[in-house]
């Protein structure tokens, strides 16, 4: 037997017997309404069980795919209505011409732990906002009175598609590169001085004395890195098993444990001129000698993406080094430089003509089976006949890597950090993807032997059977002659800098090469904004502190209160039913007492005593 008593909303009592338990058979209304009350408040309880799981066990899986549904948002045009959205424009002044980009991104969330998400701005028809200029802003050194006028340009399509009263909250950054970093510090100074006294009359961005300067190729490559890594989710926290990490000692904590987070890619550049490598250093890194010490010092940069100083978990360490003469262009032109002079040597030495007439060509391995070309020099003209000989070019180029005995170096002898190959993922942009993609038709995935084979039957192919294909198309649309005739050339230069200059293994195999990351071209800009506007979202955090202080509370407090409130709920909706239950039993028993006192009345007999509730 169960008995439950009460005395509050109201004095009852409720006993339960295995005699007194109702039948299927024998179900009354009440209990009917009963069991379906309880039945309601179970099934109202376990709904808001499965909606507070839902809400909370969703998060880590919107959080895993967020980088993926970018892709598609990313395309969308820009919502220039929306209050909450943030603009920040970059001007990129390059050698040959300057070019901007504006950038937009929502309030930050609050959470120090998370970076800004900016995505480029897009206009009403979905293009990205991007204006370019010519000439380079360097060749205004004589005349930098000029300089402001021939950037308003850029800065006026900035203001019509960034909103008005978005203006004065709006960072305008304008970096100049390469070709201002040749001229003498006093001709940088003159045209940084009068961008710096023209633009805040004519605009209204925010616009300080350290939002224009002269960037080195060290911060070029950082930028480059960063905004790489942003676009490929590689900032973000990660409790996936299935994503790479890597065990990381930050830099200035080495008494502190090591942490452990995403893994991120390394970058690894060739263009016409220079070539570019960066990647993180995960480790604390040692040195063979003092000097080499000095030397990694200018190319080890060490920086924090976070908004808070102290946090840690946004630290990076990073290597980057730019070798000039290294691209593919500039590295042909040292070739063919030193093809020449040793060539004219010789023949002054064994009275030989080789290469001075096209009856006796000098028979280069480097270029496609039966190919011709000159070399002109001095007004001497060399003439060269390919014989699409891969190994031979490989080996009479790799005197040209100036690799030192010294250990960890690369080109030229430079300091090079240990790269963990097991346990890391690099993207080989420009030349890289050119020399595996345009001819070779292998971008992607890098594997050595498979391009190594390829590569050596386009050399040993003859040069009139490669025209042909060329002529039908079988080639990418930007590839043009120059990419066929110097495509073997290339191909073994690009080999031998990643193999021997950077030392990668040849069974390396998480190397991809790629012209744009996501369907889109990643430019340094995008790492340039995201550092330095990475203290940002201190303001929204410091207006919203009160809720980011309490953010664990309050989904605990939800969840709490939620399992609190349907109980009270239940509760209350049980004593108010056993409450009416047992009115409607003392009213049954006056009646049944009423009714049985008339009876007894009518028959003329004294009326009997009925048990009643005690």
């Amino acid at each position: 037997r169960i008995s439950i008593s009460c005395l509050l909303p109201a004095s009852w009592h409720f006993s339960i017997s295995p005699v007194g338990c109702p039948r299927i058979l024998n179900t009354t209304l009440r209990q009917i309404v009963v069991i379906g009350i309880l039945a309601a408040a179970v099934s109202l309880l376990y709904y808001s069980l499965v909606v507070i799981r839902n809400k909370y066990g969703r998060a880590y899986r919107d959080k895993r795919f967020h980088r993926y549904l970018a892709r598609v948002t990313d395309t969308e045009a820009t919502d220039t209505n929306n209050p909450n959205l943030n603009y920040g424009i970059v001007v990129d002044c390059g050698s040959s011409g300057s070019r901007i980009f504006v950038y937009c991104w929502p309030r930050h969330n609050g959470n120090p732990h998370d970076l800004l998400d900016i995505k480029q701005m897009r206009d009403k028809t979905r293009k990205p906002v991007v204006m370019k200029i010519k000439p380079g802003i360097s060749e205004f050194a004589s005349s930098p009175e000029k300089v402001s006028d021939y950037i308003a340009p850029l800065l006026s399509f900035a203001a019509e598609h960034v909103p008005r009263a978005k203006h004065k909250e709006t960072p305008l950054y304008i970096l100049c590169t390469a070709g201002m970093r040749i001229l003498p510090e006093s001709q940088q100074k003159a045209i940084l001085e009068d961008l710096l006294t023209d633009i805040p009359v004519h605009f209204d961005f925010l616009f300080s004395d350290s939002h224009a300067e002269v960037i080195s190729g060290k911060q070029e490559g950082v930028y480059a890195w960063i905004g790489i890594n942003f676009v490929l989710g590689r900032f973000e926290h990660t409790d996936d098993e299935e994503e790479a990490i890597v065990e990381v000692h930050v830099p200035g904590s080495e008494n502190k444990e090591a942490i452990f987070r995403k893994r991120t890619v390394g970058i690894l550049d060739m263009g016409g001129v220079s070539t570019q490598i960066a990647y993180e250093v995960p480790k604390t890194v040692s040195f063979a000698s003092s000097q080499q010490e000095e030397v990694a010092k200018n190319l080890l940069a060490e920086f924090n993406l976070g908004c808070d100083a102290h946090q840690t978990e946004h630290v990076y360490r990073v290597y980057v080094a730019t070798f000039l003469g290294f691209g593919g262009n500039a590295a042909r032109q040292r070739y063919e430089d030193s093809l020449f002079t040793s060539t004219v040597l010789k023949n002054r030495l064994l009275g030989k003509q080789t290469g001075m007439t096209s009856d006796s060509p000098y028979l280069d391995p480097c270029l496609p089976l039966d190919a011709q070309d000159e070399i002109q020099q001095n007004g001497q003209i060399m003439y060269l006949r390919g014989t699409g000989d891969f190994n031979l070019c490989r080996e009479i180029i790799q005197p040209f890597m100036n690799k030192t005995n010294e250990t960890q170096t690369s080109l030229n002898g430079v300091y090079q950090p240990p790269v963990h190959f097991q346990n890391s993922e690099f993207y080989g942009f420009s030349e890289f993807y050119y020399c595996t993609e345009d001819v070779l038709r292998m971008g992607g995935d890098y594997n050595a032997a498979k391009f190594t084979e390829a590569a050596k039957d386009y050399c040993a192919t003859k040069w009139s059977v490669l025209r042909e294909r060329f002529d039908h198309g079988l080639y990418a649309s930007h590839a043009d002659l120059h990419r066929l005739k110097y495509q073997c050339f290339k191909s073994a230069w690009m080999y031998e800098v990643f193999h021997s200059g950077f030392s990668f293994p040849v069974s390396y195999s998480n190397l991809k090469t790629a012209l744009q990351v996501y369907d889109k071209e990643v430019q340094w800009t995008l790492g340039a904004i995201l550092y330095r506007t990475r203290f940002l979202p201190l303001r929204d955090i410091q207006q919203e502190n009160f809720r980011a202080s309490h953010s664990h509370w309050r989904s605990f407090s939800f969840v709490y209160n939620h399992y609190l409130f349907f109980v009270c709920f239940l509760i209350v909706l049980l004593s108010i039913l056993l409450y009416l239950l047992r009115l409607r039993r003392i009213h049954r028993r006056m009646l049944r007492n009423s009714s049985s006192t008339s009876l007894w009345i009518e028959e003329g007999l004294p009326p009997q005593k009925i048990a009643g509730p005690l």
